[in-house]
């Protein structure tokens, strides 16, 4: 087998991308990294970036310093960017908002990916995700930029509306796999140019005691 290829990724985001609300402190992003073991072909250093409530004209203001220092070395570096929620909360314009993340795409030379904001919070919170999604979305159809839709497909689970963390708001252990599991089958594998592994990351099997 070739050797894998070393590409550090900066994912950068609000509290979503910080994990807040999973006991187990892993958030969707070390699920995402649990699965892209060596054996698809890529030696993946992920690096968690995100800041609570940071918005999305904030969050793409922090790329070229945060950044910098974690392509210092490496093979291929990329950036995902996984905002929205924070924006919501805020009452920020979607339109503002979009213009912000356009603005994040322009200024960053390396492959980018965007993750777009899950249905959470209140009724008129998530009808202005809704509209973020939307609005995300059409800047990347119109920047050529891969774009994973987490709206559409979690609004119609019952399951990610169970799993919510004490505040309500943030997703719990179960919430976070199944963002991870969105963004592992919306395209990440091909993203990166990796192939999907084959079999389980880790064996949870308990071995059998030596008679």
């Amino acid at each position: 087998m070739a050797h894998p290829r070393d590409v550090r990724v900066c994912v950068f985001g609000d509290s979503f991308v910080a994990g807040v609300g999973d006991p187990k402190a892993l958030g969707w992003v070390g699920r995402v990294a649990a699965r892209t073991p060596p054996s698809t072909g890529v030696a993946l250093t992920a690096y968690p970036l995100g800041v609570r409530g940071e918005a999305t004209e904030e969050v793409v203001v922090r790329v070229p310093m945060e950044s910098a220092p974690r392509f210092a070395r490496g093979d291929e570096h990329r950036v995902v960017l996984a905002v929205g929620v924070a924006d919501a909360h805020r009452g920020i314009d979607p339109a503002r908002s979009a213009a912000a993340l356009e603005f994040g795409l322009s200024s960053t030379s390396v492959p980018t990916l965007v993750v777009g904001p899950p249905p959470v919070g209140d009724q008129p919170m998530t009808v202005r995700i809704g509209e973020l999604d939307a609005a995300y979305a059409a800047v990347c159809a119109r920047r050529q930029v891969p774009y994973i839709a987490t709206f559409g497909p979690l609004s119609a689970k019952d399951a990610w509306q169970e799993a919510r963390a004490d505040d309500g708001i943030h997703p719990d252990q179960a919430g976070y796999g199944l963002l991870a599991y969105l963004v592992l089958n919306g395209g990440w594998y091909s993203w990166l140019g990796a192939e999907p592994p084959k079999t389980p990351v880790k064996d949870r099997r308990v071995p059998r005691a030596a008679s």
